[in-house]
């Protein structure tokens, strides 16, 4: 989710955290709903438990400042809820919803919860119910386009405390406490324009600053850069931008009546650089992000845009970077100047060049970790320095910070259509960048939307290649979460994409997996089957290294069905495939297995002989647990031909091994073990 901070234990996540000001006004507001907390809802008042969560509204236009209030009374009684506060923004700057599955991802996340990367909506919202149910937790939902957004979110325990700020009611939702903001009073709203005028120009015309005030119709965000506009022009009076605003008459909104004067007061340059910015994903904006986006230096852009907040026009984030925020009231009105002044190519341009931007940033933030690689560093010396980290840490913050941007920018980028080249390139390194900083596992929920995207593009460019090494990612974790069936249709998919383009990779890959996928569903029949095709694939090819690890697979499958004898036959090709192309590791587990299935069989004597034997590539091969694991196994084969003696000196031999950690027995073979599972083959496809 791209709008989304948490407080809790004093810990923040990188994200909109606005650099928090003096709170103004709004005395009467805050008193009714500190009240509201207190009073009893209507399920106490029948005698019944509260089922859910307490919701108080703040409801607004954008511009009156409904944040700034909910973010004061959040700061006033944060001290009850011991588990902390969760913020999270429910809408877009557009104005698009945020999904309810990424802002329940998002808020798991901040909980230190697992999110399975690619579950539904649903279960991420049932998830989060449960997460919360043991909690004292404030939720601070902003800018919710809807109730079903704020009602999906609900905590089921009255311990919590929801603030949800929208435009208007949530109808649907039982016994919210609505607070309706407006403007502010007019001893707050002559304080706000003194913060940026100084005293003197209000004291000296105190009944300019209050038609001013009556122009602004009070309305915090117009106030700001009112008073913005003045502080930069100290030698002009109070009355005069008054005037001025009289003047333009009575069209629009009072905040866009100001924003317009503003903007037109502005250099060339500037004004050009803040439409642009309406094209910043997730309204987040960073100096390289402005560089791009107007064509000029990174210190120029970083000067223009401090130049805005001081103007009221952005605003800067609590962050370790330098990084802004385009006030959501704003962004409607950016993007109709920009409609209005630039033309759609001019545009387009400036949103290639800042996708252009993002690519070569990503790839030096991954090229930073293969400083081993002379060729890496070759290329990484040989890129403009504004766009070299000076260390790998350094370009992990900045994607740790940037994530939310990064993530906003491949989804915008993909929406788009006309520069699907550039969204696969861009979404090719932001799934390197990850899985170098931050490893497959932990990025696996981003590099799943990632993936969904890429298959969109594929399947709208007619791209059957990548269209295959998306389906193969997405159904990969599909498998590793549980959702095999699905995994399974996703790797159907994908085999008819691969054979579409003729990909043999992708096309053995797929067989293999569906292989997988049917063991795992207990099909063992089909999973034989799946297997033997994809192994005519692997031999036709010559690829003996693959084709002794699918006699494995098959073996496996056979085992499972019963069928020792044909398992049998498929081990000891599976380790004679091995051990002819020199992978002595390989070599030994395949024995391990032929050793497992000949003790099934009923014949320990062949097992403990062939057990023996796989102790002896073990070692070779020094993997010091698979020499443990195999003790053990000779351990509970001489105990069966009654020998406890020796076996004993073997369990003894294991423990010596690894420590007292070890299982009393060796473990029984699942269909996750010795690459049975479909995720065991993590290939990824150059496109991605």
């Amino acid at each position: 989710m791209t709008d989304q901070a948490v407080d809790t234990g004093g810990a923040r996540l990188p994200g909109r955290t606005p650099v928090v000001s003096h709170f103004l006004g709004r005395t009467r507001e805050l008193k009714e709903l500190r009240a509201d907390i207190e009073r009893a809802g209507l399920d106490t008042l029948s005698g019944k438990k509260a089922p859910r969560a307490r919701v108080l509204l703040i409801a607004g236009r954008p511009g009156s400042g409904r944040t700034a209030l909910a973010e004061e009374l959040v700061r006033q009684v944060a001290h009850r809820y011991e588990d902390g506060v969760l913020r999270a923004r429910l809408s877009e700057p557009d104005g698009t919803p945020v999904p309810v599955e990424r802002t329940a991802r998002e808020l798991l996340t901040a909980l230190d919860r697992p999110a399975p990367p690619g579950a539904a909506e649903d279960d991420l919202s049932e998830a989060l119910r449960t997460a919360l149910a043991d909690r004292r937790v404030l939720l601070l939902l902003d800018d919710a386009a809807g109730a079903e957004q704020v009602d999906a979110l609900l905590p089921d325990t009255p311990e919590c405390l929801v603030v949800a700020v929208a435009g208007g009611p949530l109808t649907g939702i039982a016994d919210v406490r609505p607070c309706t903001v407006g403007g502010l009073d007019t001893k707050s709203a002559l304080e706000l324009l003194t913060r940026y005028t100084g005293s003197v120009r209000i004291t000296v015309d105190p009944r300019a600053a209050e038609g001013l005030v009556e122009v602004c119709r009070a309305q915090p965000a117009a106030l700001t850069l009112a008073g913005g506009w003045l502080a930069t022009r100290p030698k002009a009076a109070v009355a005069d931008l008054a005037k001025q605003l009289h003047t333009d008459g009575d069209e629009g909104t009072p905040l866009s009546r100001v924003f317009r004067l503003v903007h037109d007061c502005l250099p060339a340059p500037a004004a050009r650089i803040l439409r642009l910015l309406s094209l910043a994903p997730a309204g987040l904006i960073d100096p390289h992000t402005a560089s791009a986006l107007a064509g000029c230096s990174v210190s120029g852009a970083r000067t223009t845009l401090d130049d805005l907040v001081t103007l009221g026009l952005l605003r800067a984030l609590d962050s370790p970077l330098p990084q802004y925020e385009v006030p959501g009231c704003l962004h409607p009105l950016l993007e109709a100047l920009s409609e209005t002044h630039d033309r759609p190519a001019e545009l387009q341009l400036a949103r290639a060049r800042m996708l252009e931007r993002t690519v070569r940033l990503l790839h030096s933030c991954r090229a930073i970790t293969e400083t081993d690689n002379p060729e890496a560093r070759e290329k990484l010396q040989g890129m403009p320095s504004a766009l070299r980290f000076p260390s790998p840490r350094a370009a992990a913050d900045w994607l740790t910070v940037r994530r939310p941007a990064l993530l906003a920018a491949a989804r915008l980028a993909v929406a788009d259509g006309e520069l699907d080249t550039l969204a696969r390139r861009l979404m090719s390194q932001l799934v390197r960048a990850m899985v170098a900083h931050f490893g497959t596992q932990v990025a696996a929920p981003d590099l799943y939307g990632i993936h969904q995207l890429v298959l969109d593009v594929a399947e709208r460019r007619d791209l059957p290649r990548e269209k295959a090494a998306a389906l193969l990612n997405l159904a990969d974790v599909d498998a590793q979460t549980g959702r095999t069936a699905e995994a399974l249709v996703r790797y159907r998919a994908a085999l008819d994409a691969g054979r579409e383009a003729n990909d043999p990779y992708a096309t053995g890959r797929a067989m293999e997996s569906v292989g997988g996928a049917h063991l795992e569903l207990g099909d063992y029949d089909r999973a034989a089957d799946w297997f033997g095709r994809a192994l005519a694939e692997r031999l036709a090819r010559d690829e003996r290294a693959d084709a002794a690890r699918l006699y494995g697979r098959i073996a496996t499958a056979h085992t499972y069905a019963g069928r020792y004898g044909e398992a049998l036959r498929h081990w000891r090709v599976a380790a004679s495939g091995h051990r002819k192309h020199g992978d002595v590791a390989a070599q030994a587990r395949a024995l391990s297995e032929l050793a497992r299935v000949q003790e099934y069989a009923g014949r320990p004597e062949e097992s403990l002989r062939t057990c023996w034997e796989a102790v002896e590539w073990a070692r070779r091969a020094e993997d010091v647990r698979l020499q443990a694991a195999l003790q053990l196994r000779l351990a509970d084969t001489l105990e069966r031909l009654g020998d406890p003696v020796a076996a004993r000196l073997h369990r003894g031999a294991a423990e010596r091994m690894l420590g007292n950690e070890l299982p009393e027995s060796a473990p029984e073979p699942g269909p996750t073990e010795h690459g049975a599972n479909a995720c065991e083959i993590r290939s990824t496809s150059a496109e991605d």
